[in-house]
């Protein structure tokens, strides 16, 4: 890396730090430090949204996955941009009303709590342990990720890359909270598009034109331009069951409820949504003409910026395709742009670290310590608790992504499975049906969030060789609704619901 490079990048850290600091003097209570005083604009959280949504996937994992098996890998994005849309469009404004008539709820174990009103606490303390188990494994695919960057542009081990990734994501998160995790999420999801655009179009230019490239692609396989081919109905079905995920992902659904009012949400979705698909579009684009770019590059060159090449088949490859994204960044720029390029790389893994700490520290401080143990804890000492957790969930997850042969692809997309299977058929039941009981979303939720486990362990493979989600997301949508009809939730609830489908 060079030094304008290098200095670019520790720029971008500095300024990260400073937003972590500049939040920590407004960030006073539990409410400040996991949800904002529910004072984000559209524009915040809708980028915030995206940026922590996409993660070092959209950089990496997706790219990766093209530059590896071509166009066939795009079904993934596809099934994520109308999951996206459709959260947007039914789930968003009726949370954010939900969720501050439900006793002004600022986690989603706390809404399920309020909204069913559960005294037991049993439904938000198994809501928790779903959240902690589960964001471990995705936190640590951004630990992953993070390594990755740091190993392939500072030439470190892969140790040394892991920890020095953590300790700055962990900083500004514990300092903070969620306005810290929101603003650089903002600045990071500028970032993201920015470099999703523009690396694909210099590729395709490099490559001399869109005939050009595409034609250079056909020649090394002409089934990497075909989005059918070679790809079964359950791979399409799995692919596309991505979207699903989306309407029990935490770390978005709380942006939903940070926004500033409920008639905000018709902005947010529009630059949302457009911000998505673009950026889907240019991750595509840069692991499709990655293939051929790198086939035909100098190794010299290559090996210059710490790429590891092989030969497979007469063609020239990155050993490890979820590299391509980095690689590309500094081979095709200027090494300021280049430091620009891959502090946005780290600002995709960044965004989505931080905001997944947050719900899980939120979720310990909240709907643990507070509920189980500490009732009359002060709003003070939750906001240190949930700093704790913070450092506490990060050491797990690093130590979890200590393995280099982890894939980012692999470890999000059990996460993904786990929320999605666990908590969208609830939050959407519990939004457009006034019949769902405690009971049956306790069920749901437990049969969905084991469904994901089971199914990913132990049946994946031949005839069980579908994406998890979707026999999760199905048991629990079924067992919620008949554990539900064996009995009627109170008078409050519809009463309380009937109010707020009304708002």
């Amino acid at each position: 890396m060079s030094t304008a490079t290098l200095i670019t990048f520790i720029i971008y850290l500095i300024g990260m730090l400073g937003i972590g600091f500049a939040a920590y003097r407004l960030t006073s209570d539990l409410s400040d430090y996991v949800l904002g005083g529910r004072r984000l604009g559209p524009g915040v959280a809708a980028l915030s949204a995206g940026a922590s949504d996409m993660s070092g996937w959209l950089l990496l994992g997706l790219p990766g996955a093209i530059y590896a098996g071509g166009l066939s890998g795009a079904w993934i994005g596809v099934g994520l941009a109308i999951g996206a849309y459709l959260n947007w469009q039914f789930v968003a404004r009726r949370l954010r009303v939900f969720t501050e008539i439900a006793n002004d709820s600022i986690t989603v174990p706390d809404y399920l709590e309020n909204r069913f009103r559960d005294h037991s606490h049993v439904l938000r303390v198994i809501s928790a342990a779903v959240i902690l188990l589960f964001f471990t494994f995705y936190t640590s695919s951004g630990m992953v990720a993070g390594a990755k960057l740091f190993e392939a542009s500072f030439a470190l081990s892969y140790t040394q890359a892991l920890w020095l990734g953590a300790i700055v994501t962990i900083s500004y998160t514990f300092l903070g909270g969620f306005l810290a995790v929101s603003w650089t999420d903002f600045v990071q999801g500028i970032l993201m598009f920015f470099a999703l655009i523009a690396v694909p179009i210099v590729a395709i230019s490099e490559l001399g034109g869109w005939n050009e490239a595409t034609n250079a692609v056909a020649q090394i396989d002409p089934s990497y331009l075909n989005m059918v081919q070679g790809v079964g109905a359950l791979a399409i079905i799995s692919s596309l069951a991505w979207g699903l995920g989306y309407f029990g992902q935490p770390h978005i659904l709380v942006r939903f409820m940070a926004l500033r009012s409920a008639k905000d949400v018709p902005k947010a979705r529009l630059i949302g949504v457009g911000w998505m698909v673009l950026g889907l579009y240019g991750a595509i684009f840069t692991g499709l003409f990655g293939l051929a770019y790198i086939n035909t590059a100098d190794v010299a060159d290559l090996s210059s910026f710490n790429a590891e090449v092989i030969t497979e088949g007469g063609i020239q490859m990155l050993a490890d395709s979820e590299k391509i994204f980095i690689t590309f960044s500094q081979i095709l720029f200027h090494p300021v742009i280049a430091g620009i390029l891959l502090a946005a790389i780290l600002s995709a893994i960044m965004s989505t670290i931080d905001s997944q700490l947050l719900v899980s520290s939120s979720a310990l401080a909240e709907d643990f310590y507070k509920a189980i143990f500490r009732k009359n804890a002060s709003e003070k000492e939750l906001v240190w608790v949930g700093r704790f957790a913070v450092a506490a969930i990060a050491l797990i997850a690093v130590l979890l992504a200590g393995n280099p042969d982890n894939t980012v692809l692999g470890l999000v997309s059990y996460a993904w499975a786990g929320f999605g299977a666990a908590f969208g058929p609830i939050i959407i039941l519990s939004l457009f049906w006034k019949g769902i009981t405690r009971n049956g979303a306790l069920a749901g939720i437990i049969v969905g969030a084991v469904t994901v486990v089971v199914w990913a362990d132990m049946l994946s493979g031949g005839i069980f060789d579908l994406y998890e989600i979707v026999p999760g997301f199905l048991l629990n949508t079924i067992v919620a609704i008949v554990v539900s009809k064996m009995g009627t939730p109170p008078k409050e609830i519809v009463e309380e619901f009937d109010k707020a489908a009304s708002s």
